[in-house]
């Protein structure tokens, strides 16, 4: 194979991945009404970083990725959201996409936390929320996403 053809086909190898990057699964309805019951673990602490905004403005349809700790959790979308379970510390929230939003977070175990994702005119922002505001917000805007667990490759479309 000529150095042409392999380069050309490294390059749209890369391409495909970062495109899997738009694509993650969306949690069976059972996993998500089960996350919604908001149960902490007694060891780790729970995260629940939700996106509800819902806008026509096409900007804030983008997908932005999100990361804690250096790994990628998936690829957030308008209306859903992520519940991640963490070791108890500090932790570094941060997206790429539009921009790249930042949040650090110190966690407890047997604590549940909620963090606001908002995307809007090509900026992200990564907010902590009040428990009951949280919740509330949640339940009432936003469907579950599977993360992407260390090693697992994105789902490809």
């Amino acid at each position: 194979m000529s150095r042409h053809l392999q380069a050309l086909l490294t390059i749209l190898v890369a391409a495909c991945g970062l495109a899997g990057c738009a694509s993650t699964p969306e949690a069976s309805a059972a996993r998500d009404a089960e996350a919604k019951l908001f149960v902490s673990q007694p060891a780790d602490a729970t995260i629940y970083i939700y996106r509800p905004e819902a806008s026509p403005d096409i900007e804030t349809e983008d997908n932005t990725a999100l990361w804690m700790d250096g790994r990628l959790i998936g690829a957030t979308v308008p209306q859903t959201y992520f519940r991640i379970h963490a070791a108890p510390g500090l932790h570094l929230f941060n997206g790429i996409g539009l921009d790249n939003g930042r949040l650090r977070l110190e966690v407890r175990p047997g604590e549940i936390y909620f963090v606001r994702l908002q995307v809007t005119a090509g900026q992200s922002r990564l907010e902590p929320v009040d428990p009951v505001q949280g919740r509330q917000e949640l339940s009432a805007c936003c469907v579950l996403l599977e993360n992407w667990r260390p090693g697992q490759r994105p789902l490809l479309r």
